[in-house]
């Protein structure tokens, strides 16, 4: 009875899925910091408007305080027209972050949907969205993205579709390749053998077991995002003055880039940790996601 019971292999604890990836992505250093900076970042974004007042200390302009270099009155010193740099800065955390949240939602909802419509029924659906989504993938975003700003005009609900417009064929080709290797499987068949409707198999049976690679793109896409917003803005077709988007103040700075490099150096930064915090994560996610990763660790199956 004793070596019965030493013989015995020793139990195996078994974690949630959520619990899985939480583990192996915190094992991520270069990750957890840019989970860390990227928190902050949002912190930031939601509490500026806390102590910061829009008309007063972000747009109003004071020309007798023009230029001034950082100090302890002005951390980030003022720009050409005496307005606190420091505070424009922090507020466009504010605007790039919604700006990337909001473009990669509306990008993430229609190209799922796409994607899994093709992905699941196959044949001529298959081939008439995807012919659709290969003509705007044809094309290079950023042109594409300029192309409809030129033609709607620029500002943010612009700036917001036509970015939108550029992620949706990128989403639409990895959930519908994602779905092709999963809607041969069993619990999708049982799932039909019991009666369960088209829509409901795709929206929860197929689609929650897809979503690893969908995550990844998300938090990648979101970083180029902010640079495609930066970008737009920087010449001219984005989010206009004097609403202060990273983008736009490279834009006002460049005339001043020789004598007052501080002006360029802070918006510039803010743009680095951004797209640096949301590619961090992006990579930790995709190791965390990946199934190879799975091993026993401490007594734990994950």
């Amino acid at each position: 009875m004793m070596t019965e019971q030493k013989t015995r292999a020793p139990q195996v604890k078994k974690r949630s899925q959520l619990k899985t990836i939480w583990f192996q992505f915190r094992k991520n250093k270069l990750a957890m910091i840019g989970l860390v900076l990227f928190l902050a970042l949002l912190m930031i974004a939601l509490g500026s408007g806390l102590f910061l007042d829009y008309d007063t200390d972000v747009i109003e302009q004071h020309i007798r305080d023009r230029l001034q270099p950082p100090s302890s009155e002005h951390w980030f010193g003022t720009d050409q027209y005496g307005r606190d740099l420091f505070s424009r800065v922090i507020w466009g955390t504010r605007i790039s972050l919604f700006v990337g949240l909001f473009t990669v939602a509306i990008a993430l909802t229609v190209g799922s949907l796409v994607g899994a419509l093709a992905g699941y029924y196959g044949g001529k659906v298959d081939n008439i969205l995807m012919r659709i989504m290969d003509v705007l993938l044809a094309m290079p975003g950023t042109i594409l993205a300029v192309a409809i700003v030129g033609a709607l005009g620029p500002g943010i609900f612009n700036v917001l579709l036509a970015l939108s417009i550029c992620r949706i064929p990128q989403f639409a080709r990895i959930v519908r390749s994602s779905i092709i290797s999963i809607r041969g499987q069993e619990f999708v068949e049982a799932a039909k053998a019991c009666g369960t409707g088209d829509r409901r198999i795709i929206l929860r049976h197929i689609l929650p077991n897809a979503i690893g690679p969908i995550v990844v793109q998300a938090t990648l896409h979101m970083a180029t995002t902010i640079l495609g917003v930066a970008g737009l803005s920087f010449i001219g077709l984005g989010i206009e003055a004097p609403i202060p988007e990273w983008g736009s103040m490279l834009s006002e700075a460049k005339d001043q880039m020789r004598y007052n490099t501080y002006l360029m150096i802070y918006p510039g930064i803010a743009i680095m940790l951004a797209v640096l915090s949301l590619n961090l994560i992006g990579d930790g996610l995709r190791d965390a996601l990946d199934p190879r990763m799975k091993k026993l660790v401490y007594g734990w199956e994950i």
